[in-house]
């Protein structure tokens, strides 16, 4: 579904991302793991389109799209979660989880003005998705709330909503468990679980490796931005570099 060959990207001749190469089969869940300053987030934005690698290339689904903006990206089927909580402040949360599908809709600018019947169709789809990506999520109980209302971690679930809203086949998550008390947490982790029955392929960028052992079937880690082991979550736990970048000590000590 996924590969990456020979990934660079630098800032102010500083590599954040060095010769990265990372392979995720089609129903995959995937894990990018690393300290502070691995260049995880660099990865997923490039992957995600909100950035431009300096060499290399990323192919999705047969496709090259590193030269692909970030919208067409996502038409393509990449649903993306970042690690902020970004919500469009003023709409309810059901209007904020139907913006999601906005990348498959087929009606243009006239069909809306004019309200033709197949915009009026493709609208009662849109929202029929979003409140089933809400209930899934489990927040239909805020759909009509002000998404400005919501706690972090009610918000970061209207961020997955909103991404499953698209209908994607690779779904990018950016450390989603960041800043989430432990009963958060243990939600989301049954949530992604969930998400894998269904055959989506899934790429988790994070820092939390205890969170990342429960979920992923491998595990890529960066160190410095250059993978430095690749392997399931029982191997990449045992790895001395592993250890020593985490810990920062030598494999000695």
């Amino acid at each position: 579904m996924l590969r990456v060959n020979g990934l660079r990207r630098s800032f102010d001749g500083v590599f954040a991302v060095r010769e990265v190469d990372l392979e995720v089969p089609r129903g995959e869940l995937r894990a990018v793991i690393g300290p502070n300053g691995a260049g995880k987030s660099t990865l997923f934005n490039l992957i995600g389109g909100q950035l431009r690698p300096d060499g290399g290339e990323v192919v999705y689904d047969g496709d090259r799209i590193d030269r692909w903006p970030s919208h067409r990206r996502a038409r393509a089927g990449i649903g993306v979660v970042f690690q902020g909580a970004r919500v469009f402040r003023g709409m309810t949360v059901l209007e904020n989880v139907m913006v999601g599908a906005h990348g498959v809709t087929r009606s243009g600018f006239l069909g809306a003005v004019t309200r033709a019947p197949r915009h009026r169709r493709e609208e009662r789809e849109i929202l029929g998705t979003a409140r089933e990506c809400l209930a899934r999520t489990g927040l239909s109980a805020w759909a009509d709330r002000a998404v400005d209302a919501l706690p972090l971690g009610q918000q970061r679930g209207v961020q997955l909503a909103r991404a499953l809203c698209g209908r994607p086949r690779l779904l990018l998550l950016d450390e989603p468990a960041s800043g989430l008390r432990a009963a958060e947490r243990a939600e989301l982790a049954a949530l992604v679980e969930n998400l894998r029955t269904d055959g989506l392929t899934v790429l988790l960028v994070e820092h939390d490796v205890a969170f990342v052992s429960r979920l992923a079937d491998r595990v890529t880690v960066l160190d410095l931005g250059q993978v430095i082991a690749e392997g399931t979550p029982t191997q990449v736990r045992a790895d001395e570099r592993v250890i020593a970048a985490y810990l920062g000590a030598e494999v000695s000590a």
